[in-house]
């Protein structure tokens, strides 16, 4: 008998607009947290798809993926899971400001780098911060790096 490992692949969306970052505040296992648009990549989609669905069921925001900011791991311990995280850099093309968030999102927030390294609520992961810092560091990859077949 084997025992197979899978992590679970995640998208996040990286979008800055005017010095600020688009974030969520979300109910999670561990308390309130703030963290980039994000979420599971589901079966039959792109990751281009899934980072568009997540940022929109997140945040009422349409973005547009321009490039791939990287590819993140990270393992939480008390639960025994690994994230696979795929961020894209991403802009915003439309809003829809009437539309419900998803279940747990509190709101969308705009903050800048500096606000949400101080902020009171805690960051999901340390992902959060890494692709801030790697967004402001110009850090891009064509989104044809990743291909779907």
């Amino acid at each position: 008998m084997s025992d197979i490992w899978t992590p679970h692949v995640v998208v996040a969306a990286i979008v800055e607009r005017d010095g600020k970052f688009l974030l969520v505040e979300e109910h999670t296992a561990e308390g309130l947290r703030l963290n980039q648009p994000a979420g599971h990549w589901e079966r039959d989609e792109t990751l281009l798809d899934a980072v568009r669905r997540e940022a929109l069921e997140e945040t009422a925001h349409h973005v547009e993926p321009r490039a791939l900011l990287g590819c993140y791991s990270t393992y939480y311990p008390r639960r025994d899971i690994t994230y696979l995280r795929f961020a894209y850099v991403c802009d915003v093309s439309g809003v829809d400001a009437g539309r419900a968030l998803d279940t747990g999102i509190v709101r969308a927030v705009w903050l800048t780098a500096a606000e949400l390294a101080s902020h009171p609520t805690p960051h999901r992961s340390p992902l959060v911060m890494r692709c801030v810092e790697d967004y402001l560091a110009r850090r891009r990859f064509p989104l044809d790096f990743v291909s779907h077949q």
